[in-house]
Formats: structure tokens, C-alpha cells, sequence
């Protein structure tokens, strides 16, 4: 029933853009209405886009970046090409703003369409269309750009350009989060909040493109999508010091790798894969004691792990002796 009646809504508005009422709204331009920032780290000239919505799934309309190139919000009536054909235009040499002008130019819905802009550089361009629903509105500041429309108040984007600017120091995705927070603390999206996204890429290419999205992360459909995009933010940063104390391993590093196993379990104490994966580390660096410690009462909660333990010498996963790998198996 809801949705019904925005549909008939809509209808009843794109009836009202005179002259181009089939141009602006397809089935593959969804109602994206939402706040988003697009910014750069001037120090890591790492790139970002946040967005959140009452819309399922809104991070695969809205959120658009590439490496070295740029990062792009389309939304309100979303035109996703703008996404794709921006992030080309950035990387054929266009500035932001040029790369904006030329999408705008040969789109025959600017007027509800609200876009931004970040480049490799730093230049950031932004559009509200005049037909956006309000509260609709946008601020670029330096490096970054704020954009809302379809907001509880015209206090949404103001309130999200000064909390990103307050966070100066932090790393560029608790930024982010911190401008969508302060968004809905002003109430955000007049319909509520349903789904959130956040994509930060890295400020060059490099020979390994598959690497270059530091952050990817989506809620497609959650209360409280703020709270659940966050609590994945801290998730991928206890598996990043999990990959640090690994490689740590590798050059044989072990205090570090103790510290950074350490902090990843301190972040999520009942995730029993971090504590697994250390306590196999260092069975495998000579430490069976101590793996036993570990291990112990992680098989007394979840049997499953000792018989995957049993499984990993075969693939050179684990490589105690066999009368070291029968004392881990035997622990009650």
C-alpha cells in the first residue's frame, strides 16, 4: 500500500515536467532519494561515496568509484549511466565539473536528478535539480561534496559537511559514516531508512586492481542500517589486523602477530574464526601449548572446529606432529 502510493505520487509529478515526462523515469532509474557524501583524503588521496536510504538497496544505484579516477553519487531519480559514463569522463582527463557538465547536458531529466562528483585531485562538483523533492539540497566544500533530497529538514546537509569536516584526522570511512550519522540525526529521509552503502577506493591504481577497493561494503535491508554498516566497518577492521598478524607470521614477526591477533579478537571476543586462526598459527609455529589454550574452549562450544582440524594437515594447513595434532584433538 505504501509503495502504491508513492508510485501514484511520482506519477502524478513526472506528469508535471513538461515536454520530457518519458525520459525521466524508467523501471532502470529507481527513486533513490537519499543523502549521500563523495569525498578524498587529502593526505592518502584515497576516494570515497556514502549514501543511505528508505530505498532496498540503494548502494547499487548510488555509489559509483574507481581507483585513481574518481567517485560518483547519482540519485533522486536516479540515472545510473551516470555513474559509469562520469567515472569515464574523469579518467579521459575531465574535471569534476567538467565530467558533470557533459552528463547533464544530454540529460533531458537534470531537473530531478541530483548528482556529485569527487576526482583524483580533489575537484568536486555537485547538481541539485530544481524539481528534486524537498527538503533538497547540496554543499561542496573541500574535497568533498554533501548532497540530500527528500530530507525531514533543510538541517540534513549542513549537519553532514560539518561533521565531516570536524573528523579531520580520522581515516576517511569513519568520516563518512560520521556525515551519514549526523544526516540522521537530523532526521534524514523523510520515509525513514532501509538501506546504506559504503565504497572507498584508493587514491592510485595499482598493478593489482582486484586490491584497490579498500572498503565494499553494502546493507541492502535493515532497521537500523547506520548501526549495521558501522558494526561491518569495525568487522573488515579486525580481519585487516587478522591479515596483519598473518603476515606477520610469514616473516616470522611473532610479537607483532600476537599484538595484531590480539586486536582483532579484542574487537569481536565471540567470533570463534579469529581465535581459531590464531590458535593454528601457532600451533604451526611450534606454540602447541598455547594453540591448546585456545583451542580448548573453542571445540567445547563448537564441535565442528575439531573436525576441521583433523582435515587441515592433509592440505599443509597445519603442520604439528601427529602425536602433537592427537593432544588437540583429545581436548575435552
Amino acid at each position: 500500500m505504501f509503495h502504491r502510493g508513492l508510485l501514484t505520487f511520482f506519477g502524478l509529478l513526472l506528469l508535471s515536467l513538461t515536454g520530457y515526462a518519458q525520459q525521466v523515469f524508467s523501471k532502470q532509474e529507481p527513486f533513490a532519494h537519499t543523502y549521500s557524501i563523495v569525498a578524498r583524503d587529502p593526505k592518502t588521496g584515497d576516494m570515497a561515496v556514502a549514501v543511505q536510504s528508505h530505498w532496498f538497496s540503494v548502494g547499487t544505484a548510488v555509489s559509483w568509484a574507481e581507483a585513481g579516477v574518481g567517485a560518483v553519487a547519482t540519485q533522486s531519480f536516479t540515472n545510473k549511466s551516470f555513474g559509469m559514463r562520469g567515472l569515464a569522463l574523469l579518467k579521459s582527463g575531465k574535471t569534476a565539473q567538467q565530467a558533470l557538465d557533459e552528463l547533464l547536458a544530454t540529460d533531458e531529466g537534470r531537473d530531478v536528478r541530483q548528482v556529485a562528483i569527487v576526482d583524483n585531485k580533489g575537484n568536486v562538483a555537485a547538481h541539485t535539480g530544481k524539481k528534486c523533492v524537498d527538503m533538497a539540497g547540496h554543499i561542496t566544500g573541500k574535497q568533498f561534496s554533501v548532497q540530500a533530497n527528500m530530507m525531514l529538514s533543510d538541517k540534513v546537509w549542513p549537519a553532514m559537511a560539518k561533521a565531516f569536516e570536524q573528523s579531520e584526522g580520522q581515516p576517511l570511512a569513519e568520516r563518512m559514516l560520521a556525515a551519514l550519522d549526523a544526516a540522521q540525526a537530523q532526521g534524514g529521509d523523510i520515509r525513514g531508512r532501509q538501506s546504506a552503502a559504503l565504497l572507498v577506493v584508493r587514491g592510485q591504481a595499482s598493478q593489482t586492481p582486484w586490491d584497490d577497493r579498500l572498503v565494499d561494503l553494502r546493507v541492502d535491508d535493515n532497521p537500523e542500517p547506520l548501526k549495521e554498516l558501522r558494526r561491518l566497518l569495525k568487522m573488515q577492521r579486525a580481519y585487516d589486523h587478522m591479515n596483519a598478524g598473518d603476515l606477520a607470521v610469514e616473516k616470522n614477526d611473532m610479537p607483532t602477530a600476537v599484538r595484531e591477533y590480539q586486536t582483532a579478537e579484542q574487537a569481536f571476543p565471540q567470533n570463534l574464526e579469529m581465535r581459531y586462526w590464531h590458535a593454528i598459527t601457532l600451533a604451526n609455529k611450534g606454540q602447541v601449548a598455547e594453540a591448546k589454550k585456545m583451542l580448548q574452549p573453542i571445540f567445547k562450544q563448537d564441535a565442528n572446529w575439531r573436525t576441521l582440524t583433523e582435515r587441515l594437515p592433509k592440505v599443509g594447513l597445519l603442520t604439528v606432529s601427529a602425536a602433537e595434532l592427537q593432544q588437540i584433538l583429545s581436548l575435552k
